[in-house]
Formats: structure tokens, sequence, C-alpha cells
């Protein structure tokens, strides 16, 4: 079975945020008061999560992405995502986190079936990474991308680019992916919080490209049907790739496959829409068929493209966290 928007977009990735809850304040993802927190009558079950998966991979998901907030807070994820992982038909299991749990957790998360993981990661420098995450220790960061490249978990390594904050250390993330075979990706600066002035933190995908180029040749890298959004590259001979992910001067919208569902079961067929569907009705009444119609409709849901750009900026404000990032 597919699933098939009303402009011919396959959709097949499901992204699952499982908590709002997360151990980092990222200054791009919640103010810096943070957000109300959701109470814990308000977030599904890992058993509602569970048939959300079962009915979205029965109607022709393939890929679910595990999300939050930090999905690695909640307990139980490891059994949950094992779980998951034996979905009949689901063709990839993944999971993003921010990594500081991830020294203690990768060889589950392996055993589990998870087969890659994203993690977020926006500077190499332990102050710079602090002002950005609002006081989080690199150290445990590396030291979880050490124990994933330990147990042979591969590693997608997103960089959300900030002029002024990180953009210098652009050349040195592309330099990981010479002796080891990460995929880094530098990611727009997106405006979900709406802050004044967002446009000054932003740098395009195409400067990133411009900047690397006057230090290394970068080979384009052929897309694999599940890939995500971000348009890839190698330097030769490197194990490795860089990826570009072009999210406001740049829309991949054309070729977006995904849909996603926040940790309270409103599911949405785009980052920045408003429209989607409250699974906890569907839910609360048992029916796996009626949960599978709701997910055809929040496909037919789907825009053509959102309308966020660097003079654009009409979504209502919010926090990364509570959507699922």
């Amino acid at each position: 079975m597919k699933l098939i928007d009303r402009y011919g977009r396959k959709i097949n990735y499901l992204r699952l945020s499982i908590t709002d809850r997360c151990n980092m304040r990222c200054r791009y993802c919640m103010p810096a008061h943070g957000v109300e927190k959701v109470t814990h009558d308000d977030v599904l079950s890992y058993e509602e999560l569970y048939r959300i998966s079962k009915a979205a991979v029965a109607t022709g998901i393939e890929k679910i992405r595990v999300t939050g907030g930090e999905p690695l807070v909640r307990k139980g994820v490891v059994p949950f995502l094992e779980h998951l992982s034996r979905i009949d038909g689901l063709k990839q299991l993944v999971l993003t986190t921010n990594g500081l749990m991830l020294n203690e957790m990768a060889y589950d998360l392996k055993q589990a079936g998870v087969k890659h993981l994203n993690v977020s990661l926006d500077s190499l420098n332990a102050n710079t990474f602090a002002e950005v995450t609002r006081g989080a220790n690199l150290v445990k960061v590396l030291a979880g991308l050490a124990a994933a490249e330990r147990v042979g978990l591969p590693v997608k390594l997103n960089m959300v680019v900030m002029r002024g904050v990180n953009d210098h250390e652009i050349e040195r993330f592309a330099e990981l992916t010479r002796d080891k075979p990460l995929a880094v990706r530098f990611i727009e600066y997106m405006p979900a919080l709406k802050e004044p002035g967002w446009q000054k933190l932003s740098l395009s995908g195409h400067e990133v490209l411009e900047r690397l180029g006057e230090r290394y040749r970068l080979n384009a890298v052929d897309r694999h049907e599940l890939a995500g959004p971000a348009c890839e590259y190698r330097i030769p001979g490197a194990k490795g790739t860089i990826g570009v992910i072009t999210p406001i001067t740049g829309h991949f919208c054309k070729s977006c496959n995904r849909i996603r569902v926040t940790s309270t079961g409103q599911a949405r067929s785009c980052l920045f829409s408003e429209k989607g569907v409250d699974l906890k009705p569907i839910l609360d009444s048992d029916d796996q068929l009626a949960l599978q119609g709701a997910l055809r409709t929040v496909v037919t849901l789907k825009p053509d493209m959102h309308n966020v750009s660097v003079d654009q900026c009409d979504h209502t404000a919010f926090a990364m966290s509570n959507i699922g990032g």
C-alpha cells in the first residue's frame, strides 16, 4: 500500500515524538524562560504510540523516526523501540537525540533495532556549545558519539548553522567526515520561535557550500528512497558525507515524504502547518481502521509547500520540542 498526497508525493516517513521533555534548552528550540510542560495525562502512552505506528505502517509508512524533546529521557524507551522495530513492513527505525545520554544507551539502542541516529551538535567548542544549549556539557555528547561508533551505530550529525555564533566551525565539522563514516549535515536556521531579527542569524545553504568549496572539491552523492531532505556531497577519499538542508532558502517541499505525530497525539502534515488531526479520540475508540483513515486524512492536508522564508514568517510561534524536532 502507498500513501500519495494531492501533489503526487509518496509519503513513507513518520516522525513520532514521544515526549516534549528535554535535558537541553537550545536557543533555537525553546525560549529562554522555557515552555509550559505537557501533563502526564496528555502524553500518549507507549501502547497508543505503538498503535499509531502500526497503523502508519499499514497505510504505507516505511520509516519511523522517534523524536522529542529528547526521547531518551522517557523511561522505558528501549523496550518501546524494540517493540516498534518488530512491526511487520517497517524498513527503518531511526532516532534523533542530543547525545547527552548516548554513552550509557548506545549499545541498548543498537540491540533494540535502531538503524541509525541523528545527533544534534551545533559546536565543537565547549563554550559555544554551552551558550547555544544554555549550559549543556559537550564532553558528554562527544562520549556518546564515541559509544555509538564503538557499537556500530551509524550517526548523522546535525549542525544548525548560525551566523556569528558557530558558522566559523563549518570547515571543522566537514573535516570530521574525512576519517569517520559520519554524515555531517548543515541545517539552515529556522525561525520556529519567530524571534525579532532572527534573519541576522541566517546563513543560506548556498553560502555554506560556497565556503566549503573554497577548501574542498565536493562530489554529489546520490539519494536513496528513504533519505532525508539533505543534498549530500563527499570530499574525495572521505569516509563520511556532507549534507546541506535548506528549509528556508531552498524549499525541499516538492520532495517531502513525511508526516508528524506529536507526543500528545496531534498528527500534522508539515512542521509549519497548523492543520492537523487529533488522534486521541480515535485512540479511545480502539479502532485501528479509523486510525489508518485519520492518517490518510493528514496526508490529504499536506500543503504544496510551506510559506516560511527570509522575508516571510506567518506561522504561529512554537517550540520545536513540542512538535518533535
